[in-house]
């Protein structure tokens, strides 16, 4: 039997052989190989493999190395009219013939300039709308995302595209209007009031304009508060639909002599509805449980989002509880109090609003009970005793008057004829 060696470099050339001292032998088809020679090809196996693998990986690198998506076009923030109302709005990327079957994703990230978080918003669309604060400038920038079905599992982003806007700051600071003020009454008329800048001259004068989404246009106000001629406050007509919606309001100034800043307002209408106070209050009690009820405020505001703050006085002490119904129970904490008192205010719940303002106290409702018992004998007592007094009196006057009367008769009856 003839003997060979047979020695395999790692990842190399097979072609040549190496005699050494180690064999195998040759039975028919078969051959018996020693532990040396296994390990080589097993080593040849693996080599094999991690070159299999570093081809697939390198051709999945190549291949997404060569996706690439341009970014969106034309990325403008766009102002209608509507006093920070916003429009930002793109065209698609250029060069998207090889993505026909792919839809084309867009990444939206914008804040007022002086924000620390920019708001993120994932579309399809080519035009994305929202509310800002024009006092402020606006910056905005978006990408274009490829799925990963376009592009062989995993995502495709392109160079982000940026644009900003800002109103032109005309006007010194100290022109804007000062403690801009705006209530919702009873959720059925708005009223907002204002005092001039500081640094206004006496001939500046002030106009409100307003929008909201139901509205075609920006509209000014058409019944303004006056003080000495000057706008000082606009009283709102009838705002249908207004509800649950960003208000914008702007209100800008006119002067012979200097320009006027103009101030940007953004309110949620039902965040600043203030209600009419409770009425009809009732306190009744039955041994030392003491129930306090009123009516719901009068309006158009439903009752699931009222919220109500008692003030309760028993005696000398006060303390203060919330409810969302319109009725209480409170235990005594004396039996012996002189005197139980409460009044309510109401306001939006969380359930209807975010915020909101108190109305007024109600009227004060007490019990009395026990000092109305006191009032009886202070001026019972004094009468019991009048008329006792009276009574005496009278009946020494009578007694007095019977013996007069007896001593006349004697006399008479004495008198010779």
């Amino acid at each position: 039997m003839k003997a060979y060696s047979h020695m395999r470099r790692p990842c190399g050339n097979n072609s040549q052989e190496v005699t050494g001292s180690h064999t195998f032998e040759k039975s028919g088809n078969f051959k018996v190989l020693n532990l040396r020679e296994m390990a080589f090809i097993h080593l040849d196996i693996r080599c094999l493999y991690t070159l299999l693998i570093c081809t697939a990986f390198g051709s999945t690198l190549s291949s997404n190395a060569e996706i690439k998506v341009n970014p969106p076009q034309d990325f403008e923030i766009v102002d209608p009219g509507y006093l920070g109302y916003l429009y930002l709005q793109w065209q698609p990327p250029v060069s998207l013939d090889n993505f026909n079957k792919c839809t084309v994703e867009y990444e939206l990230k914008y804040r007022n300039v002086d924000s620390e978080n920019w708001r993120t918003i994932i579309t399809k669309n080519l035009l994305y709308k929202d509310g800002f604060d024009l006092n402020k400038g606006v910056e905005a920038k978006i990408h274009a995302l490829l799925p990963r079905q376009c592009t062989n599992g995993s995502e495709v982003q392109s160079s982000w595209s940026e644009a900003t806007y800002w109103i032109s700051s005309q006007g010194n600071l100290d022109t804007k209007i000062q403690d801009m003020d705006c209530v919702y009454y009873n959720w059925q008329y708005l009223l907002c009031s204002w005092k001039p800048g500081m640094g206004a001259h006496l001939d500046s004068n002030y106009s409100l304009y307003y929008w909201y989404d139901s509205l075609d246009r920006a509209l000014e106000c058409i019944d303004y508060i006056q003080a000495k001629g000057k706008n000082i406050g606009c009283r709102f007509p009838y705002l249908e639909s207004s509800d649950y919606k960003d208000f914008y309001i702007c209100v800008n100034g006119s002067s012979e002599s200097q320009l006027i800043r103009p101030s940007y307002f953004i309110f949620q209408l039902q965040n600043i509805v203030k209600p009419l106070p409770p009425d009809y209050l009732s306190l009744t009690m039955k041994n030392s449980e003491v129930n306090l009820k009123w009516s719901i405020p009068r309006g158009p505001i439903p009752a699931k989002c009222l919220i109500y703050e008692i003030e309760f006085t028993e005696d000398d002490t006060a303390w203060v509880t919330t409810t969302i119904e319109n009725e209480i129970y409170i235990t005594r904490t004396s039996n012996e109090s002189l005197q139980l008192c409460f009044l309510v205010r109401s306001k939006m719940n969380i359930y209807c609003a975010d915020d909101g303002i108190w109305s007024e106290w109600s009227d004060e409702q007490c019990w009395k009970g026990d000092i109305w018992k006191e009032i009886l004998l202070f001026f019972l007592v004094p009468f019991v005793l009048v008329s006792l007094f009276v009574s005496v009196v009278t009946c020494i006057l009578l007694y007095k008057q019977r013996n007069l009367l007896k001593m006349v008769f004697h006399t008479k009856k004495r008198r010779p004829f």
